[in-house]
């Protein structure tokens, strides 16, 4: 049995999962942790993913939260590639696999089928000419007129993912958004569980996660993280906080105007979460917190498992 924890970020499912691990560990059921977060693949960014440290996971194994290193780009093909066939072996051995994070497409990847389209490299090299020449803004409100589904979910400011699904629609013929997973079964046995939680709460909640982010010495990460090449990448380098950091220690922002600018971009990138996963008609919705999460997830999981 897999079980997906997913959410918008800050809704507390680091620490459900965790929970989960330790009830199943408890029972005499081994269970292993995988991350499904696309900035918490990258080695050493851990103050702005809020990645959970090791002194805090009560020793239970905890995959592909150090895959990255921050000059490579992460893929979903990539990650699926990775992820199935671990998650395979974990069940083989008998153990749990929980699959934990807020990065939608990443977690879709894993369970259902999803189409991935080929590639052109010469459509791909004009696309990027004209990134670099006009912006992710133009292009973007080209893929609104291409694939208005596809470009609802793409972050305006992403070019990468925007020259991607663009290359698509050129390679393919047909809308990006055509090549996402449909809902008719799950790839192995799963019980899924998105946590929802207040808007306003959560607002508050983000906001202050940002300043806490800064507070615990983000800038000091950033710097390191360039020296290892964060720039040379063109993933890793564009995360939320990262990119506002860089800004602020070359003087292109103040403290607050890098804080402002991550906290917007961070409540906005929790409304695409939201909206995302408001399409997983069989999964659980659990209030953020919610004191019965555990018990709630471990009894479907059950369930799911007899009827399997």
């Amino acid at each position: 049995m897999l079980i997906v924890l997913a959410g918008a970020t800050a809704t507390g499912k680091t620490s459900l999962s965790i929970e989960i691990a330790d009830q199943l560990r408890s029972t005499g059921r081994p269970a292993e942790i995988i991350n499904a977060d696309a900035m918490q693949l990258y080695r050493g960014m851990d103050i702005g993913t809020a990645k959970i440290p090791v002194s805090e996971r009560r020793g239970i194994p905890h995959h592909l939260f150090e895959h990255l290193s921050v000059r490579e780009d992460s893929t979903v093909a990539g990650y699926q590639a990775v992820v199935r066939p671990l998650i395979d072996t974990l069940l083989a051995e008998g153990i749990t696999p929980i699959l934990v994070g807020g990065s939608g497409l990443y977690i879709a990847s894993v369970m259902f089928e999803l189409e991935f389209p080929g590639t052109d490299p010469e459509i791909r090299a004009k696309l990027e000419r004209e990134l670099e020449e006009w912006g992710s803004g133009m292009l973007h409100r080209r893929l609104q007129e291409y694939d208005p589904a596809s470009a609802e979910r793409i972050d305006p400011r992403n070019g990468r993912r925007i020259v991607r699904a663009l290359e698509a629609i050129a390679v393919t013929g047909k809308p990006f958004s055509a090549t996402l997973p449909g809902q008719e079964r799950w790839w192995r046995p799963t019980t899924m569980a998105i946590l929802e939680e207040d808007r306003q709460v959560l607002v508050e909640r983000l906001d202050r996660r940002v300043i806490e982010m800064w507070d615990a010495g983000l800038l000091e990460e950033t710097k390191r993280l360039l020296d290892e090449g964060l720039e040379e990448g063109t993933t890793a380098r564009r995360a939320i906080g990262y990119a506002q950091a860089i800004a602020q220690l070359r003087g292109e922002m103040t403290r607050d105007e890098a804080i402002a600018e991550a906290q917007l971009l961070t409540r906005k990138y929790a409304r695409r979460q939201v909206s995302w996963f408001r399409r997983y008609e069989r999964a659980l919705r659990l209030p953020a917190g919610g004191v019965r999460n555990v018990e709630i997830v471990l009894d479907a999981a059950a369930t799911e498992e007899t009827s399997n």
